[in-house]
């Protein structure tokens, strides 16, 4: 489904500035990207969100205004108009870098006018348990989009093409999950809080013929109106598992190209992403959440965390073709919701990890490409200023590596808890091999096999800066720092 030697970024943060720069941008560095090995970007939602310039695109109002009509206080979206999205995509596509589209079909957000209907409410923590009867309820339901006035679609949304809502006019004081009468929630989502159908806003009734045909429509509409490559899926442990693949199929219909697409089903639960892998057909890619998890324990409990259970329960190890590997994301960063560090430290260490092995689609994160600087409140309700490093430097090593040495057999020497390696061999085209070393302890080495006798072989990290040489039989001792990670390729 992917490259078998490609690499993803995503190329954007949750705090990038809310000033429409980021499509020129990408138009600006596509080229550079493209350079250092970079064959796909994944982008922000493109459409205009409840909060408009300022929305991030999660919040999802209307997915055919890419920044082209004066809606929720602004014509462009935070990230800029809809003719700079289509020139950064041809910008892209031109230097040779595919674009993946982030879209959400879990919810929408920001409605026009408000509706009643009958709803019962819900346990939140427990959606199959009523804490009421059915009652009248007063929801904001109504998308009639003003500023777009029927262009590309005349379809207004109201209540009966959702499941729920969290919001009643008539109670507002009440907790709950409004199911609406003669609504269920879906099957085939995650198991959490007993059925996790519902995340937040207006939750989309995949059931509804209306709904399908409306996203499969506007599936058509944006391939035809960006000419994208692929989708990043949002939030899919809360939607209808088997209506990706149906969904997918009709927009492959109607398109030239393949269509590639990665879901994030963020769990820790290996299970319900092979659950998810098996309703789909194995037509969905998924974020290898699970891997992230262990690199995030793996930073907090330094010398004491065992490397060699590095990719134990992980989506990579046991069903590699499917797996997106990655470090961070916008979502696991620093203040927000669902916050799981990966230390600084350790973040060279994981990037080898995802990017010089053999397995895995590989995605590096903006903010630990570029590094970034923001305000926000934390979960406790202060105000924190956060820094986040630039990895540049070694990522454009790994990412050389990758692309010249990282070929033919691997060879894995995870023996020791606090030091870890690996060689790769090459093939006839990439002769040469590359040996990778890892600590989180003290300073490491590695008797390994690189294939490639009487051969001296360089540290591209200049962490080490003595070259080693290989036996007559391509094995040699390669050491790393401690805490630290050293890639060995033959020397030039």
């Amino acid at each position: 489904m992917s490259d078998p030697n490609g690499v993803m970024m995503q190329f954007f943060h949750w705090y990038n500035p809310a000033d429409g720069s980021l499509w020129n941008e990408l138009k600006t560095k596509a080229c550079d990207l493209a350079h250092v090995g970079v064959t796909s970007v994944w982008l922000p939602p493109a459409y205009k969100g409840q909060s408009g310039g300022y929305d991030v695109g999660y919040g999802v109002y209307d997915v055919y205004d890419l920044g082209e009509f004066d809606q929720k206080g602004s014509v462009r979206t935070k990230y800029g108009t809809k003719e700079e999205y289509i020139a950064a995509i041809e910008a892209a596509q031109a230097a040779g870098i595919h674009v993946y589209a982030d879209v959400v079909f879990n919810h929408m957000m920001g409605a026009d006018g408000e509706e009643e209907a009958q709803a019962r409410p819900m346990n939140p923590d427990n959606r199959y348990q009523p804490i009421g009867d059915m009652q009248t309820v007063k929801v904001w339901t109504h998308f009639t989009f003003p500023g777009r006035q029927g262009k590309y679609s005349d379809l207004e949304w109201h209540w009966w093409h959702f499941d729920a809502v969290d919001y009643n006019a008539y109670n507002n004081d009440q907790q709950a999950v409004y199911l609406f009468k003669d609504k269920k929630f879906d099957n085939n989502v995650d198991l959490e809080k007993g059925v996790f159908d519902y995340l937040m806003g207006c939750d989309l009734d995949m059931q509804h013929p209306e709904v399908k045909d409306a996203l499969k429509h506007w599936g058509e509409w944006v391939i035809n109106e960006t000419h994208i490559d692929g989708f990043r899926f949002d939030a899919v442990k809360h939607v209808k598992a088997d209506f990706f693949p149906e969904w997918l199929q009709h927009c492959r219909q109607h398109s030239e190209k393949r269509i590639f697409a990665v879901g994030e089903y963020w769990s820790d639960e290996i299970e319900a992403l092979h659950h998810f892998v098996k309703v789909t057909g194995g037509d969905v890619m998924l974020f290898d959440a699970p891997l992230h998890y262990n690199f995030t324990v793996a930073s907090n409990r330094g010398c004491d965390y065992d490397l060699r259970q590095i990719f134990d329960d992980t989506l990579v190890k046991q069903q590699p073709a499917l797996a997106v590997t990655l470090v961070d994301n916008h979502d696991s960063q620093p203040l927000q919701a669902l916050e799981s560090v990966v230390e600084p430290w350790f973040k060279p260490l994981a990037y080898a990890l995802i990017l010089l092995r053999r397995d895995g689609y590989p995605c590096i994160f903006y903010a630990d490409y570029y590094g970034a600087h923001y305000q926000d409140k934390g979960r406790d309700g202060n105000d924190y200023e956060i820094w986040l490093d630039s990895h540049q430097w070694l990522i454009d090593k790994f990412l050389a590596a990758r692309r010249t040495y990282a070929y033919g057999d691997q060879y894995d020497y995870f023996d020791h808890a606090n030091c870890i390696g690996w060689s790769r061999l090459g093939d006839q085209d990439h002769p040469g091999g590359m040996a990778v070393v890892i600590s989180n302890g003290d300073a490491g080495r590695k008797w390994m096999e690189v294939g490639n006798p009487l051969q001296t072989y360089v540290d591209v990290t200049e962490h080490i800066p003595e070259p080693v040489t290989t036996n007559e039989e391509g094995w040699a001792e390669f050491c790393c720092k401690a805490g630290s990670v050293s890639v060995w390729v033959p020397q030039p």
